[in-house]
């Protein structure tokens, strides 16, 4: 799309100026590669029409869910079994995928702490979950936030921003975006913690007409802990041993 585009070319600008920096979808993407072997069973919660699949689905046994089931039969990859569920009610048998990928699904969720413990029954012990969602504490989603009962408006700023059809404007709760809420949802999951990065994206403001330099410095003032992206790296607890449960009885 026209708007995708144009947010593309922003974050090229940008990270011509910053060559350190890359963007929040590059480095969930790098996480996700990172665990893929030939015989690695992935889930791809909230599929849409592509994304990550398309790019990394040669490698690895990959299945597809979405609440959309108009994105479902848009998908641009005919072969990726997909199938209609929802976050909280995966239609999977326990300890079913090594590694479960979310991209701009958590911001959705209302049910959160549902969904995460259905992610943590369909991933086996060891496996992971890898997420990217908006930060709720960067101003553009607190905007949202602001404006989320004024849904024309939204819609139409999607539009005009991303050059995105309100057909695919969802509603948006952010329940689960922040680190402490995230990391929060998915102990009480049994989802411990590696690593969770906040990553800075001034290609949203650039889109608003702001010149590079002013949006690169505005995206600079604002607190580490709010930058726009947040990118979630957890693992499944292992099931503890039998035995390993009588030890700790006998210790206590």
């Amino acid at each position: 799309m026209a708007g995708e585009d144009k947010l593309e070319r922003c974050r090229q600008h940008y990270a011509a100026l910053k060559r350190t920096w890359q963007p929040a979808t590059a480095i969930y993407q790098a996480r996700v590669a990172a665990h893929m072997r030939p015989d690695v069973r992935v889930l791809d919660l909230g599929c849409g029409r592509g994304g990550i699949v398309e790019r990394l689905g040669r490698h690895g046994c990959w299945i597809g869910v979405d609440a959309d089931l108009r994105s479902l039969v848009e998908h641009r990859l005919p072969w990726l079994p997909r199938g209609l569920a929802h976050a909280e009610a995966l239609p999977f048998a326990d300890d079913t995928f090594d590694i479960v990928a979310t991209s701009w699904v958590l911001e959705h969720l209302r049910q959160p702490a549902v969904a995460f413990h259905e992610i943590a029954r369909v991933l086996r012990p060891g496996g992971a979950f890898l997420c990217l969602t908006p930060n709720a504490a960067h101003p553009i989603p607190r905007l949202n936030i602001a404006c989320r009962r004024l849904r024309r408006i939204q819609a139409a700023a999607v539009w005009l921003l991303y050059g995105r059809y309100p057909r695919d404007t969802f509603p948006v709760v952010y329940r689960a975006n922040t680190p402490e809420a995230i990391t929060r949802l998915a102990a009480a999951a049994g989802l411990y913690l590696r690593e969770i990065i906040l990553v800075e994206d001034p290609a949203y403001l650039m889109l608003c007409r702001l010149p590079l330099w002013l949006a690169a410095l505005l995206e600079h003032l604002i607190p580490a802990t709010w930058k726009i992206h947040l990118v979630g790296h957890f693992v499944k607890r292992a099931r503890r041993s039998r035995g390993a449960d009588i030890r700790q009885s006998q210790q206590e």
